[in-house]
């Protein structure tokens, strides 16, 4: 038969040439494997394939690009190469070229984001960033945990609010200096009955327009001192008050309310027993006119 024609290894026949071929054409037949190895290995150059079988197998399948793929290239398992963006020791240990690239974690098993031991981060970059240089402890920050910022955690001794309200679950403060600071001021509504909650503040008013009796709740509990101011106008019409009987007066008796339209009397109550007694003082009368 006549020298086989081939471009491509694949082309080759295994068979040929045969046995009752011409030797004349053995030459002919050799310089054709010479033709398509050349093509097939252009850039070989002088340099040996050492690659085993089983190395050159872990590409099979591959459909990325060269580029892609130079990034997990190390010469030696364990002697990284400077020139690669990730690099790999003997140890696990993965380098991620400093400074120069964003880590992206793509999609892994149906849920984007960086597993940390097995659970998912859920911070975002800003969220993350918040603790940017803190300096303090875990359990100093756990303090300030809520779930989401309006929803404070029962379990934490400190939570806050959107309204930036503070609430340190009767928690002791201690040694500290306050400037420029202020109090809740609660405007009660006229009524028959008026309760004074002191869950609402510390100072509250009350402009008449009916004889009112008081009373108060929510005090703080046996052993701790806990106080409130009440401010009252008087209504067009002389109005009288009438105060709880575990109100302890100057002599046992209460004070005279101020007669007169739009006349402001000033009340002060503590109690050190949670109200089992308040002590009364009426700190101001007829408050109503600037001297």
């Amino acid at each position: 038969m006549g020298v086989e024609t081939a471009t491509f290894i694949s082309q080759l026949s295994a068979t040929n040439p045969l046995a009752t071929d011409a030797i004349s054409q053995g030459d002919d037949q050799i310089r054709l494997i010479k033709s398509v190895l050349q093509a097939q290995f252009t850039t070989l150059g002088a340099a040996a394939v050492t690659t085993t079988a089983a190395e050159l197998n872990l590409i099979d399948g591959y459909t990325g690009t060269t580029a892609e793929l130079n990034t997990l290239d190390v010469t030696t398992q364990g002697t990284s190469e400077a020139s690669k963006v990730v690099t790999a020791d003997a140890n696990g240990d993965v380098t991620i070229a400093d400074g120069a690239y964003d880590f992206d974690v793509a999609s892994h098993d149906g849920t984007n984001g960086l597993k940390l031991a097995g659970t998912l981060v859920t911070a975002t970059a800003t969220e993350l960033n918040l603790i940017d240089g803190y300096t303090g402890t875990t359990a100093e920050l756990n303090t300030l945990d809520v779930t989401t910022q309006g929803t404070a955690e029962a379990s934490k001794v400190v939570t806050s609010d959107a309204s930036l309200v503070t609430n340190f679950a009767d928690g002791v403060i201690q040694r500290p200096e306050v400037k420029d600071y202020s109090e809740t001021v609660t405007a009660l509504s006229p009524a028959a009955t008026v309760d004074i909650d002191l869950t609402n503040g510390n100072v509250f008013t009350l402009t008449a327009d009916q004889n009112t009796t008081f009373t108060f709740s929510n005090p703080s509990p046996t052993g701790k001192s806990c106080s409130f101011t009440l401010i009252w106008t008087q209504d067009s019409s002389d109005r009288t008050i009438t105060w709880p009987g575990s109100v302890d007066w100057k002599d046992g008796t209460k004070p005279d309310v101020s007669s007169g339209s739009g006349v402001i009397d000033i009340y002060t109550f503590f109690t050190i027993d949670e109200g089992t007694i308040w002590y009364g003082f009426q700190a101001g009368v007829d408050m109503s006119t600037p001297s």
